[in-house]
């Protein structure tokens, strides 16, 4: 039996979190949130919900990415409304970006998360139908997207915090410089209150259960 639900948190006694960012790579935001990760430790992993056309325009980046322990999921190839889609069109958006995943790093992506958070019963039933986890985020007020503030995104994520909570934030489409100021601090200060970071997988295992909607 397959769950559809988007997990915005992960039950577990682990002080652990899992900053993600959708929409990349992005050749100028993508290294900026990298270079955090790495001055972070090298225990400190992200995960980076790309969409498949800008794959195909930087597959070096998406390499990189791999090749430094992060994790790449899936979020479709053209970040479409999927509940606008029919069954065929949002199935050729999931399949279409995981087969470049698969060539680009050579691993199945193991998690999606829907574009706007938007989608119905049949596309959360047929994506959990391939195995995937469907990942939502606790923080959605922060609304790094919208670019208000340094100050307020890191404060909305401030409040939602706890261990085993998805973080979203975005590396591309826009200007993200506010976005990785954020995350920068975010990162040094979970870092020194004991926080782990990894990865939507890495919480996936330490779980035993999830808490979605």
């Amino acid at each position: 039996m397959f769950s559809t639900a988007v997990i915005h948190k992960f039950d577990t006694d682990q002080k652990a979190v899992a900053f993600t960012f959708d929409d990349g790579p992005h050749p100028v935001y993508t290294p900026q949130i990298l270079d955090i990760f790495r001055e972070a430790g090298a225990a400190a992993k992200a995960t980076f919900f790309m969409v498949g056309s800008q794959i195909e325009q930087y597959p070096e980046l998406a390499r990189t990415v791999h090749g430094e322990g992060h994790e790449i999921g899936n979020h479709t190839y053209t970040h479409p409304y999927l509940s606008k889609l029919s069954a065929e069109e949002f199935a050729e958006e999931v399949i279409r970006t995981e087969r470049l995943i698969q060539e680009t790093i050579g691993v199945k992506p193991l998690t999606f998360r829907p574009p706007y958070f938007d989608y119905n019963e049949q596309a959360a039933e047929w994506i959990s139908s391939r195995g995937y986890i469907t990942a939502g985020a606790v923080n959605g007020e922060a609304m790094d997207w919208e670019q208000p503030g340094v100050a307020h995104i890191v404060e909305k994520t401030r409040e939602k915090l706890s261990p085993g909570s998805v973080l979203l934030f975005h590396d591309g489409f826009g200007d993200r410089s506010q976005t990785v100021e954020a995350v920068r601090t975010l990162v040094t200060e979970l870092a020194a209150e004991g926080y782990r970071l990894v990865t939507v997988s890495d919480l996936v295992r330490m779980s035993s259960s999830v808490r979605g909607e």
